[in-house]
C-alpha cells in the first residue's frame, strides 16, 4: 500500500510518498489539512495590486461620479450616508493601505511571534480574504454611485460569510500571540486554555460564517444572519476561556 501524505512547507503543500507496493498494484491514500497553498510573498504581492487597482479605479473614475459618493447602507439595504467624491472614492484604497502595513509588522512586532510562524500560512491567507473582501465591497461602491441599483446587504453576506468562516479556520489554527485569536487575560496565561478556547471559538465562527452566507437567501433579515451569530460567536469564547482558567487553578490545587 502507498501512502501520500501532505504537509504544510513554507505556506504551501510538500507531499511525502512512502513507496509500498502490493501485488495488485499501489494503492494510494491522501491525507491533508485544510490549509493555503500559496506562500507570504505571492500573498502580499495579490494584496498590493488589489490596493494599487483601488486607487487606479478611483482616479480613473474620478471625473464621471457624483459629487456625493454612497458609502453606507443600512441594515434593509437603504443608503443613509454619504462622503464628498474625493473622500468617497480613496476613503476604502487608504484604509486598505494602512491596515496592509499594520498586518505586515504584527508578525514581526509580537513577543509570540514565533508561535505566528506556526500558523502563518492560515493568517497569510485571511489577510487575503480579508483584502478581497475590501476590494469587492469597493466595487460594489463604485458600481451603485455609477447608477446600478442593487440589494447591497444581500451580496455581501456571502463575502463575509466566507471571511468569517475562515477567521474561524485560523482560529482553531492559532498558537498563543498577542494579536491574533481569543486573547483574554486566562488564554494568554495557560497554554491549555488557550488551545480549548480557540479550537471552541473557531468552530463558532465557522458556524457563523454558514450562518451569514444562509442571510443571501434572506434579504430582509440578512443582517440579523450576519450579527447574531457572530456577535454569540465572539462572547460565549471569552466566558468560556475564564471559565476554564478557574477549572484549570482547581485541578492544580487538588494535584490532579
Amino acid at each position: 500500500m502507498g501512502t501520500v501524505v501532505w504537509r504544510l512547507w513554507k505556506g504551501g503543500f510538500k507531499s511525502r510518498h512512502d513507496n509500498k507496493e502490493s501485488d495488485n498494484g499501489m494503492i494510494v491514500s491522501i491525507s491533508c489539512k485544510l490549509g493555503p497553498t500559496m506562500n507570504t510573498k505571492n500573498i502580499q504581492i495579490i494584496i498590493s495590486c488589489f490596493i494599487l487597482a483601488s486607487f487606479l479605479l478611483g482616479a480613473y473614475l474620478y471625473p464621471i461620479m457624483p459629487e456625493r459618493i454612497a458609502t453606507h447602507w443600512d441594515a434593509g439595504g437603504s443608503v443613509n450616508g454619504y462622503m464628498p467624491k474625493l473622500l468617497g472614492l480613496f476613503f476604502m484604497p487608504v484604509i486598505s493601505m494602512i491596515l496592509f502595513l499594520a498586518f505586515l509588522v504584527i508578525p514581526k512586532i509580537d513577543p509570540l511571534k514565533e508561535n505566528i510562524a506556526k500558523f502563518r500560512a492560515y493568517f497569510d491567507l485571511f489577510i487575503l480574504l480579508l483584502f478581497g473582501f475590501l476590494f469587492y465591497l469597493y466595487l460594489l461602491t463604485i458600481f451603485w454611485n455609477l447608477g446600478y441599483r442593487f440589494n447591497i446587504i444581500q451580496l455581501i453576506a456571502p463575502a463575509i460569510g466566507l471571511l468569517i468562516f475562515y477567521a474561524g479556520v485560523m482560529t482553531e489554527n492559532a498558537k498563543q500571540n498577542w494579536f491574533i485569536g481569543v486573547r483574554t487575560p486566562w488564554t494568554l496565561s495557560s497554554v491549555r486554555v488557550w488551545n480549548k478556547t480557540n479550537k471552541l471559538a473557531g468552530k463558532l465562527f465557522k458556524a457563523a460564517g454558514i450562518l451569514a452566507m444562509l442571510g443571501a437567501a434572506f434579504p430582509e433579515h440578512a443582517i440579523w444572519f450576519i450579527l447574531v451569530p457572530v456577535i454569540l460567536a465572539g462572547i460565549y469564547p471569552l466566558i468560556y476561556s475564564y471559565l476554564e482558567y478557574q477549572r484549570e487553578i482547581g485541578e492544580s490545587k487538588n494535584g490532579i
